[in-house]
């Protein structure tokens, strides 16, 4: 496995975000593309614990992974998606933790992420 930094899924992510469709996200969430992933996924976000915040002194991060063999070949609606689904794992207190698929009710499944993308497309300038 091989990662390289990615600016053109940093772009992008900066473009979502611009919209308020997640107001809780505060920080710093980064982007990597990895290359030769043997797992099945399409991307995959990376916490930064408290413990390691603390033992550092710095503030929450996250990283977004896209796997490159499986990313790339998207349309750019599922890349949006792609990357709407990752956000949903970000806490609302942006703590540097993360939120399951299944958490007290909210779940984050297609149709979720599916909502969250037409409420971006509807606000996206």
């Amino acid at each position: 496995m091989q990662w390289e930094k990615a600016k053109d899924i940093e772009e992008r992510i900066n473009k979502i975000l611009k919209t308020d469709i997640f107001p809780n996200i505060n920080g710093i969430v980064t982007a990597l593309r990895g290359f030769g992933s043997s797992s099945r996924a399409i991307a995959r976000i990376w916490s930064f614990p408290r413990p390691w915040q603390l033992a550092l002194s710095l503030p929450p991060q996250y990283i977004i992974e896209v796997i490159s063999e499986r990313f790339d070949k998207l349309t750019e609606t599922e890349k949006d998606k792609v990357i709407i689904h990752e956000l949903m794992h970000i806490p609302k207190g942006f703590s540097g933790a993360l939120v399951a698929h299944r958490n007290r009710g909210r779940k984050i499944n297609s149709r979720n992420v599916d909502i969250m993308y037409d409420y971006y497309f509807a606000r996206r300038g």
